[in-house]
């Protein structure tokens, strides 16, 4: 499958997009099980790298990590909780990264975290589009292209409206020191760098 870069989409396709994913928000949920919102393209994260993440809820574990023979990292998360060990994990599998969960009415401080973030063509983090044996499951990232004296900084936004979740994903590589998270309060969306 091939598909266009994000920065390709023609103005009325992108438009489309936002007019589905904003009906889609607004659907009563028909399942117990939450549904996903993907608004990351739609708040205009896409260009900061973020990508959508299908979140499935009361799942046990908290989320999964399996490295792959080519050596990116596939990561499905299932609740948000323990962003510690998720790191730790990702870590112990070669990818230098740092894993902040951010909730709703949030947003890290300070910012930015880093003196300096590459752009997603110069160190595309998050795999995009993710495998074909991947679509809808959760999003995969390459940790080959942070290098020495870099980090990757995965930060996750998750909120529930109307009886669904909106999950959010934003993930660069920065040079090193990355700052830590202190959450703040803030009425923009806690993704926007």
């Amino acid at each position: 499958m091939n598909w266009p870069a994000e920065r390709d989409l023609p103005e009325g396709r992108r438009r489309l997009l936002k007019e589905f994913v904003m009906t889609e928000i607004d659907k009563p949920a028909k399942r117990r099980v939450p549904r996903l919102a993907v608004l990351a393209p739609v708040l205009g994260l896409a260009a900061a790298a973020a990508v959508a993440v299908p979140l499935l809820f009361g799942g046990s574990p908290a989320y999964a990590v399996e490295k792959r023979p080519d050596g990116l990292i596939d990561i499905t998360i299932n609740e948000v909780k323990n962003p510690e060990q998720l790191q730790k994990d990702l870590r112990a599998m070669g990818a230098n990264v740092v894993v902040t969960y951010i909730p709703m009415g949030k947003k890290c401080s300070p910012q930015p975290r880093s003196s300096h973030f590459l752009s997603k063509e110069e160190a595309p983090l998050a795999v995009f589009p993710p495998p074909e044996d991947r679509m809808g499951q959760g999003f995969t990232i390459d940790p080959r292209v942070i290098g020495e004296g870099r980090t990757g900084v995965l930060e996750f936004s998750v909120s529930e409206k109307d009886g669904g979740v909106v999950a959010g994903i934003w993930a660069r590589v920065g040079q090193d020191p990355i700052a830590g998270c202190e959450l703040v309060d803030t009425t923009d969306a806690p993704l926007m760098h």
